[in-house]
Protein backbone atom coordinates (compact mmCIF):
# COMPACT_ATOMS: atom_id res chain seq x y z
CA UNK A 1 0.00 0.00 0.00
CA UNK A 2 1.47 3.81 -1.14
CA UNK A 3 -0.15 6.35 0.90
CA UNK A 4 0.65 9.90 -0.16
CA UNK A 5 -0.88 13.00 2.08
CA UNK A 6 -1.56 16.55 0.82
CA UNK A 7 -1.97 19.65 3.09
CA UNK A 8 -4.85 21.72 1.73
CA UNK A 9 -5.20 23.93 4.51
CA UNK A 10 -3.74 23.68 8.75
CA UNK A 11 -6.08 20.99 9.57
CA UNK A 12 -7.42 19.61 6.46
CA UNK A 13 -5.69 16.19 4.54
CA UNK A 14 -6.18 15.10 1.62
CA UNK A 15 -4.96 11.25 1.44
CA UNK A 16 -4.17 9.20 -1.32
CA UNK A 17 -3.97 5.46 -1.20
CA UNK A 18 -3.41 3.06 -3.30
CA UNK A 19 -3.90 -0.53 -2.51
CA UNK A 20 -1.83 -3.00 -5.84
CA UNK A 21 -3.55 -4.64 -7.80
CA UNK A 22 -2.46 -8.15 -7.00
CA UNK A 23 -3.24 -7.59 -3.40
CA UNK A 24 -6.92 -6.85 -4.96
CA UNK A 25 -6.76 -9.67 -7.02
CA UNK A 26 -6.15 -12.38 -4.40
CA UNK A 27 -8.53 -10.85 -2.13
CA UNK A 28 -11.39 -11.06 -5.18
CA UNK A 29 -9.83 -14.93 -6.45
CA UNK A 30 -10.40 -16.00 -2.87
CA UNK A 31 -13.95 -14.42 -2.55
CA UNK A 32 -15.16 -15.93 -5.84
CA UNK A 33 -13.82 -18.92 -4.66
CA UNK A 34 -16.22 -18.90 -1.58
CA UNK A 35 -18.99 -17.93 -3.82
CA UNK A 36 -18.89 -20.87 -5.86
CA UNK A 37 -19.42 -23.17 -3.57
CA UNK A 38 -23.11 -21.94 -3.57
CA UNK A 39 -23.66 -21.35 -6.94
CA UNK A 40 -26.24 -23.08 -8.72
CA UNK A 41 -26.15 -23.48 -13.07
CA UNK A 42 -28.13 -25.80 -15.37
CA UNK A 43 -25.88 -28.61 -16.14
CA UNK A 44 -23.38 -28.33 -13.53
CA UNK A 45 -23.53 -29.74 -10.05
CA UNK A 46 -23.59 -27.37 -6.90
CA UNK A 47 -19.99 -25.99 -6.36
CA UNK A 48 -18.77 -27.72 -9.57
CA UNK A 49 -19.15 -24.33 -11.74
CA UNK A 50 -16.17 -23.64 -13.51
CA UNK A 51 -14.08 -20.51 -11.54
CA UNK A 52 -14.17 -18.46 -15.12
CA UNK A 53 -17.81 -18.41 -15.43
CA UNK A 54 -18.13 -17.93 -11.86
CA UNK A 55 -16.06 -15.12 -12.48
CA UNK A 56 -17.99 -14.02 -15.46
CA UNK A 57 -21.26 -13.80 -13.47
CA UNK A 58 -20.06 -12.10 -10.27
CA UNK A 59 -16.65 -10.67 -10.49
CA UNK A 60 -17.67 -7.23 -11.14
CA UNK A 61 -20.06 -7.11 -8.09
CA UNK A 62 -17.33 -9.10 -6.18
CA UNK A 63 -14.92 -6.11 -7.12
CA UNK A 64 -16.77 -3.99 -6.11
CA UNK A 65 -17.30 -5.61 -2.31
CA UNK A 66 -13.37 -6.22 -2.08
CA UNK A 67 -13.18 -2.62 -2.92
CA UNK A 68 -15.47 -1.42 -0.47
CA UNK A 69 -14.05 -3.79 2.56
CA UNK A 70 -9.90 -2.50 1.08
CA UNK A 71 -10.95 1.22 1.41
CA UNK A 72 -12.24 0.43 4.95
CA UNK A 73 -9.30 -1.46 6.38
CA UNK A 74 -6.18 0.41 4.30
CA UNK A 75 -8.14 3.89 5.36
CA UNK A 76 -7.52 3.47 9.01
CA UNK A 77 -4.19 1.71 8.37
CA UNK A 78 -2.95 4.51 6.30
CA UNK A 79 -4.05 7.15 9.28
CA UNK A 80 -1.84 5.02 11.84
CA UNK A 81 0.89 4.96 9.37
CA UNK A 82 0.78 9.05 8.66
CA UNK A 83 -0.07 9.58 12.46
CA UNK A 84 -3.19 11.31 11.66
CA UNK A 85 -6.02 11.70 13.95
CA UNK A 86 -9.18 12.44 12.11
CA UNK A 87 -11.72 14.87 13.60
CA UNK A 88 -14.62 13.13 11.60
CA UNK A 89 -15.47 10.89 8.47
CA UNK A 90 -13.34 11.50 5.63
CA UNK A 91 -14.76 12.47 1.86
CA UNK A 92 -13.93 9.31 -0.45
CA UNK A 93 -13.42 9.79 -3.79
CA UNK A 94 -12.35 6.74 -6.24
CA UNK A 95 -9.59 7.44 -8.86
CA UNK A 96 -9.20 5.46 -12.29
CA UNK A 97 -5.98 4.11 -12.66
CA UNK A 98 -4.66 0.59 -14.01
CA UNK A 99 -1.94 0.44 -11.00
CA UNK A 100 -4.93 -1.05 -8.45
CA UNK A 101 -6.99 0.24 -6.32
CA UNK A 102 -6.92 4.09 -6.03
CA UNK A 103 -8.66 6.74 -3.89
CA UNK A 104 -8.26 9.97 -2.39
CA UNK A 105 -9.39 10.41 0.98
CA UNK A 106 -10.34 14.14 2.72
CA UNK A 107 -10.50 14.76 5.87
CA UNK A 108 -9.90 17.25 8.99
CA UNK A 109 -7.39 16.24 11.75
CA UNK A 110 -6.83 17.49 15.22
CA UNK A 111 -5.34 20.44 15.75
CA UNK A 112 -2.01 20.66 17.27
CA UNK A 113 -2.16 23.26 20.31
CA UNK A 114 0.24 23.88 23.68
CA UNK A 115 -1.58 24.62 27.28
CA UNK A 116 1.68 27.39 28.05
CA UNK A 117 -0.78 30.38 28.46
CA UNK A 118 -2.62 28.52 30.86
CA UNK A 119 0.16 30.19 33.25
CA UNK A 120 -0.48 33.67 32.09
CA UNK A 121 -4.75 33.39 33.34
CA UNK A 122 -5.68 35.56 36.01
CA UNK A 123 -8.96 34.41 37.75
CA UNK A 124 -11.33 35.73 40.65
CA UNK A 125 -12.74 33.24 42.88
CA UNK A 126 -16.13 34.49 44.20
CA UNK A 127 -16.53 34.25 47.68
CA UNK A 128 -19.79 34.65 50.13
CA UNK A 129 -21.56 33.68 52.62
CA UNK A 130 -25.56 33.71 53.65
CA UNK A 131 -26.55 36.35 55.75
CA UNK A 132 -29.77 36.69 57.80
CA UNK A 133 -30.78 39.14 55.98
CA UNK A 134 -30.35 36.95 52.71
CA UNK A 135 -32.67 34.04 54.40
CA UNK A 136 -35.35 37.03 54.95
CA UNK A 137 -35.29 37.63 51.39
CA UNK A 138 -35.65 33.94 50.52
CA UNK A 139 -38.58 33.80 52.68
CA UNK A 140 -40.38 36.38 51.40
CA UNK A 141 -39.83 34.99 48.14
CA UNK A 142 -41.24 31.61 49.42
CA UNK A 143 -44.21 33.71 50.84
CA UNK A 144 -44.08 35.27 47.16
CA UNK A 145 -44.77 31.59 46.08
CA UNK A 146 -47.58 31.07 48.42
CA UNK A 147 -49.84 34.34 48.13
CA UNK A 148 -53.61 34.26 47.59
CA UNK A 149 -55.58 36.61 45.16
CA UNK A 150 -58.42 39.04 46.44
CA UNK A 151 -60.84 40.79 44.23
CA UNK A 152 -59.90 44.96 44.36
CA UNK A 153 -62.69 47.84 43.79
CA UNK A 154 -59.32 50.04 43.19
CA UNK A 155 -57.55 50.89 40.22
CA UNK A 156 -54.96 48.16 38.83
CA UNK A 157 -51.91 49.17 40.46
CA UNK A 158 -47.71 47.44 40.10
CA UNK A 159 -48.40 43.78 41.50
CA UNK A 160 -52.09 43.36 40.93
CA UNK A 161 -53.44 40.55 38.61
CA UNK A 162 -55.60 42.15 35.71
CA UNK A 163 -58.29 39.64 34.32
CA UNK A 164 -58.92 41.06 30.64
CA UNK A 165 -60.48 40.24 27.91
CA UNK A 166 -58.18 40.40 24.66
CA UNK A 167 -57.46 40.48 21.35
CA UNK A 168 -55.16 41.67 18.95
CA UNK A 169 -54.17 42.68 15.55
CA UNK A 170 -51.56 43.16 13.10
CA UNK A 171 -51.57 44.37 9.57
CA UNK A 172 -55.08 43.75 9.86
CA UNK A 173 -54.85 40.15 10.46
CA UNK A 174 -56.34 39.00 14.34
CA UNK A 175 -53.23 36.69 15.86
CA UNK A 176 -55.19 35.98 18.79
CA UNK A 177 -57.71 33.63 16.93
CA UNK A 178 -60.88 36.33 18.03
CA UNK A 179 -61.30 37.45 21.45
CA UNK A 180 -59.65 35.49 24.43
CA UNK A 181 -61.81 35.59 27.76
CA UNK A 182 -60.57 35.64 31.08
CA UNK A 183 -56.78 36.29 30.39
CA UNK A 184 -54.74 37.29 33.48
CA UNK A 185 -51.80 39.12 33.58
CA UNK A 186 -50.18 40.21 36.81
CA UNK A 187 -48.83 43.92 36.24
CA UNK A 188 -45.14 43.79 36.81
CA UNK A 189 -44.19 40.34 36.04
CA UNK A 190 -42.86 41.21 32.77
CA UNK A 191 -44.42 37.81 31.21
CA UNK A 192 -46.07 40.15 28.28
CA UNK A 193 -44.57 41.78 25.67
CA UNK A 194 -43.07 45.07 26.65
CA UNK A 195 -45.16 47.53 27.73
CA UNK A 196 -47.95 45.57 27.61
CA UNK A 197 -48.50 45.30 31.54
CA UNK A 198 -48.15 49.00 32.06
CA UNK A 199 -51.12 49.61 29.89
CA UNK A 200 -53.14 48.30 32.36
CA UNK A 201 -52.26 50.49 35.27
CA UNK A 202 -55.22 52.77 36.77
CA UNK A 203 -57.84 50.76 34.92
CA UNK A 204 -60.73 50.04 36.84
CA UNK A 205 -63.17 47.15 36.13
CA UNK A 206 -65.30 47.36 32.98
CA UNK A 207 -62.91 49.83 31.60
CA UNK A 208 -61.77 49.17 28.00
CA UNK A 209 -59.03 50.56 26.06
CA UNK A 210 -57.42 50.22 22.48
CA UNK A 211 -53.47 50.65 22.33
CA UNK A 212 -50.31 49.75 20.45
CA UNK A 213 -47.46 48.29 21.01
CA UNK A 214 -44.61 47.17 18.91
CA UNK A 215 -43.41 43.29 19.24
CA UNK A 216 -39.80 42.51 19.75
CA UNK A 217 -37.30 42.17 17.02
CA UNK A 218 -36.72 39.02 18.90
CA UNK A 219 -40.14 37.93 19.29
CA UNK A 220 -40.45 33.80 18.88
CA UNK A 221 -43.31 34.39 16.75
CA UNK A 222 -41.43 35.23 13.25
CA UNK A 223 -44.39 36.61 12.04
CA UNK A 224 -45.08 39.44 14.50
CA UNK A 225 -41.34 39.60 15.58
CA UNK A 226 -40.76 43.58 15.03
CA UNK A 227 -44.15 44.46 13.79
CA UNK A 228 -46.79 47.07 15.30
CA UNK A 229 -49.61 45.61 16.91
CA UNK A 230 -53.22 46.83 18.28
CA UNK A 231 -54.66 45.52 21.24
CA UNK A 232 -58.53 45.77 22.72
CA UNK A 233 -58.97 45.04 25.81
CA UNK A 234 -61.73 45.06 28.90
CA UNK A 235 -61.16 44.75 32.49
CA UNK A 236 -63.55 41.91 34.01
CA UNK A 237 -61.36 41.67 37.41
CA UNK A 238 -58.74 43.30 39.73
CA UNK A 239 -57.12 41.07 42.58
CA UNK A 240 -54.75 42.48 44.55
CA UNK A 241 -52.02 40.24 46.39
CA UNK A 242 -52.43 38.79 49.78
CA UNK A 243 -49.14 37.60 51.28
CA UNK A 244 -49.27 34.84 54.03
CA UNK A 245 -48.18 34.83 57.74
CA UNK A 246 -45.35 32.66 58.23
CA UNK A 247 -47.08 30.54 60.97
CA UNK A 248 -46.97 27.07 61.91
CA UNK A 249 -49.41 25.98 58.87
CA UNK A 250 -47.45 28.07 56.35
CA UNK A 251 -44.21 26.29 58.00
CA UNK A 252 -45.44 22.85 57.79
CA UNK A 253 -46.16 23.25 54.55
CA UNK A 254 -42.31 23.22 53.51
CA UNK A 255 -41.73 20.16 55.36
CA UNK A 256 -40.77 21.43 58.93
CA UNK A 257 -43.33 19.71 60.96
CA UNK A 258 -42.62 21.26 64.44
CA UNK A 259 -43.64 24.30 63.02
CA UNK A 260 -40.87 26.20 64.69
CA UNK A 261 -39.62 29.39 62.90
CA UNK A 262 -35.90 28.93 63.72
CA UNK A 263 -36.24 25.24 62.68
CA UNK A 264 -37.63 26.44 59.41
CA UNK A 265 -34.62 29.28 59.41
CA UNK A 266 -32.46 26.81 59.58
CA UNK A 267 -33.85 24.48 57.14
CA UNK A 268 -33.99 27.48 54.47
CA UNK A 269 -30.49 28.64 55.51
CA UNK A 270 -29.10 24.89 54.73
CA UNK A 271 -31.12 24.44 51.13
CA UNK A 272 -29.43 28.25 50.51
CA UNK A 273 -25.91 27.10 51.13
CA UNK A 274 -26.30 24.28 49.32
CA UNK A 275 -26.99 26.16 46.36
CA UNK A 276 -24.28 28.76 47.31
CA UNK A 277 -22.01 26.18 47.06
CA UNK A 278 -23.14 24.99 43.52
CA UNK A 279 -23.50 28.47 43.03
CA UNK A 280 -19.98 29.49 43.53
CA UNK A 281 -18.50 26.41 42.06
CA UNK A 282 -20.59 26.88 38.57
CA UNK A 283 -19.75 30.67 38.37
CA UNK A 284 -15.96 29.98 39.06
CA UNK A 285 -15.89 27.06 36.50
CA UNK A 286 -17.43 29.49 34.04
CA UNK A 287 -14.60 31.58 34.46
CA UNK A 288 -12.05 29.10 33.85
CA UNK A 289 -14.04 28.12 31.00
CA UNK A 290 -13.83 31.63 29.92
CA UNK A 291 -10.29 32.30 30.39
CA UNK A 292 -9.53 28.81 28.28
CA UNK A 293 -11.50 30.46 25.54
CA UNK A 294 -9.48 33.46 25.49
CA UNK A 295 -6.11 31.77 26.01
CA UNK A 296 -5.49 28.92 24.36
CA UNK A 297 -5.28 29.52 20.55
CA UNK A 298 -6.16 26.74 18.46
CA UNK A 299 -7.77 25.51 14.72
CA UNK A 300 -11.17 24.00 14.88
CA UNK A 301 -11.96 21.65 12.59
CA UNK A 302 -15.43 22.69 10.09
CA UNK A 303 -16.69 19.18 10.40
CA UNK A 304 -16.58 19.54 14.43
CA UNK A 305 -18.76 22.56 14.60
CA UNK A 306 -21.28 21.40 12.13
CA UNK A 307 -21.76 18.28 14.13
CA UNK A 308 -21.89 20.67 16.75
CA UNK A 309 -24.45 22.94 15.23
CA UNK A 310 -26.80 19.69 14.33
CA UNK A 311 -26.50 18.85 17.85
CA UNK A 312 -27.47 22.33 19.17
CA UNK A 313 -30.53 22.11 16.59
CA UNK A 314 -31.37 18.61 17.25
CA UNK A 315 -34.18 19.75 20.57
CA UNK A 316 -35.96 22.44 18.65
CA UNK A 317 -36.59 19.95 15.90
CA UNK A 318 -37.68 17.18 18.85
CA UNK A 319 -39.73 19.78 20.19
CA UNK A 320 -41.44 20.74 17.07
CA UNK A 321 -42.28 17.06 15.84
CA UNK A 322 -43.65 16.72 19.47
CA UNK A 323 -46.41 19.67 18.40
CA UNK A 324 -46.63 17.75 15.01
CA UNK A 325 -44.73 20.56 13.24
CA UNK A 326 -43.32 19.96 9.69
CA UNK A 327 -39.64 20.50 10.64
CA UNK A 328 -38.91 21.78 7.32
CA UNK A 329 -41.09 24.78 7.85
CA UNK A 330 -38.81 25.30 11.00
CA UNK A 331 -36.03 27.55 9.30
CA UNK A 332 -33.71 27.46 11.67
CA UNK A 333 -30.90 29.54 10.74
CA UNK A 334 -27.62 27.45 11.45
CA UNK A 335 -25.19 30.60 11.80
CA UNK A 336 -27.67 31.42 15.15
CA UNK A 337 -25.82 28.08 16.70
CA UNK A 338 -22.80 28.57 15.70
CA UNK A 339 -20.97 30.66 17.98
CA UNK A 340 -22.32 28.89 20.92
CA UNK A 341 -21.01 25.38 18.82
CA UNK A 342 -17.58 27.19 18.39
CA UNK A 343 -17.09 27.35 22.23
CA UNK A 344 -18.35 23.94 23.17
CA UNK A 345 -15.76 22.22 20.42
CA UNK A 346 -12.91 24.78 21.60
CA UNK A 347 -13.63 23.74 25.09
CA UNK A 348 -14.41 19.99 24.59
CA UNK A 349 -10.68 20.17 22.41
CA UNK A 350 -8.83 21.92 25.32
CA UNK A 351 -10.06 20.06 28.48
CA UNK A 352 -9.34 16.42 26.62
CA UNK A 353 -5.99 17.78 26.37
CA UNK A 354 -5.59 18.88 29.66
CA UNK A 355 -7.40 15.39 30.89
CA UNK A 356 -4.72 13.29 28.66
CA UNK A 357 -1.99 15.32 29.55
CA UNK A 358 -1.82 14.94 33.07
CA UNK A 359 -3.67 11.31 32.99
CA UNK A 360 -6.73 12.81 34.75
CA UNK A 361 -8.76 9.88 35.90
CA UNK A 362 -12.51 9.22 37.00
CA UNK A 363 -12.08 7.31 39.99
CA UNK A 364 -15.11 5.07 41.36
CA UNK A 365 -15.00 7.17 44.82
CA UNK A 366 -14.96 10.44 43.41
CA UNK A 367 -17.97 9.17 40.85
CA UNK A 368 -19.76 8.01 43.77
CA UNK A 369 -19.60 11.37 45.97
CA UNK A 370 -20.96 13.21 42.86
CA UNK A 371 -23.83 10.71 42.68
CA UNK A 372 -24.86 11.30 46.45
CA UNK A 373 -24.50 14.72 46.15
CA UNK A 374 -26.77 15.38 43.96
CA UNK A 375 -29.28 13.00 45.50
CA UNK A 376 -29.19 14.75 48.75
CA UNK A 377 -31.19 17.31 47.46
CA UNK A 378 -34.42 14.57 46.76
CA UNK A 379 -36.58 12.68 49.31
CA UNK A 380 -35.55 9.29 48.09
CA UNK A 381 -31.86 9.45 47.46
CA UNK A 382 -31.27 5.91 47.65
CA UNK A 383 -33.60 5.69 44.18
CA UNK A 384 -32.03 8.70 42.66
CA UNK A 385 -28.37 6.65 43.14
CA UNK A 386 -29.59 3.63 41.97
CA UNK A 387 -30.98 5.63 38.85
CA UNK A 388 -27.58 6.45 38.08
CA UNK A 389 -25.94 3.51 38.75
CA UNK A 390 -28.73 1.42 36.94
CA UNK A 391 -27.21 3.33 33.32
CA UNK A 392 -24.15 3.20 31.71
CA UNK A 393 -24.98 6.16 30.00
CA UNK A 394 -26.12 8.36 32.43
CA UNK A 395 -23.17 7.62 35.06
CA UNK A 396 -20.99 8.26 31.91
CA UNK A 397 -22.36 11.44 32.17
CA UNK A 398 -21.54 11.59 36.07
CA UNK A 399 -17.92 10.67 35.54
CA UNK A 400 -17.22 13.39 32.00
CA UNK A 401 -18.14 15.87 35.15
CA UNK A 402 -15.73 14.47 37.55
CA UNK A 403 -12.73 14.67 34.85
CA UNK A 404 -14.20 18.16 33.95
CA UNK A 405 -14.14 19.31 37.62
CA UNK A 406 -10.37 17.64 37.91
CA UNK A 407 -9.40 19.84 34.34
CA UNK A 408 -10.59 23.14 36.24
CA UNK A 409 -8.59 22.20 39.29
CA UNK A 410 -5.93 21.83 37.27
CA UNK A 411 -6.32 25.12 35.71
CA UNK A 412 -6.63 26.53 38.97
CA UNK A 413 -3.24 25.25 40.21
CA UNK A 414 -1.34 27.01 37.42
CA UNK A 415 -3.41 30.23 37.37
CA UNK A 416 -3.02 33.41 39.41
CA UNK A 417 -6.01 33.43 41.14
CA UNK A 418 -7.53 35.70 43.76
CA UNK A 419 -10.85 36.00 46.16
CA UNK A 420 -13.44 38.53 45.24
CA UNK A 421 -16.03 38.72 47.69
CA UNK A 422 -19.33 39.22 46.93
CA UNK A 423 -23.31 38.83 48.09
CA UNK A 424 -25.20 35.64 47.89
CA UNK A 425 -27.57 37.85 45.32
CA UNK A 426 -24.89 38.38 43.17
CA UNK A 427 -24.11 34.92 43.01
CA UNK A 428 -27.35 33.05 42.66
CA UNK A 429 -29.15 35.62 40.47
CA UNK A 430 -26.17 37.14 38.18
CA UNK A 431 -28.74 37.85 35.38
CA UNK A 432 -30.71 40.88 37.86
CA UNK A 433 -27.12 42.21 38.12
Amino acid sequence: MQVSVEKASELSRKMTITVPEELVQEKVNARLKEVARDVKLDGFRPGKVPQKVVKKMYGARVREEISGDLIQTTYFEALQQEDLRPAGMPQIEPVQSDEGLVYTATLEIYPEFTLDNVANIALKKPVTTVESSDVDIMIDKLREQRKAWETSEQEAKEGDQVSIKLSGESEGKNFTDGVIENFDVEIGSERMIPGFETQLIGLNVGATKKFEINFPEDYTNEELSGKLAEFDIEVLAVKSSVMPEVDAEFIQAYGVDSGELDEFRSDVENNMQRELAQGLKSRLKNSVMDALIDNVALELPVVMIDQEVESLMKPYYENAKKQNMDVNELKLPKENFEDQAKRRVALGLILAEIIQKNEIKAEADQVRSVVDDMAKSYEQPEDVVSWYYGDQERLAEVEQMVLEDAAVDWVLGQADVAEETLSFTEIMEPAAQ
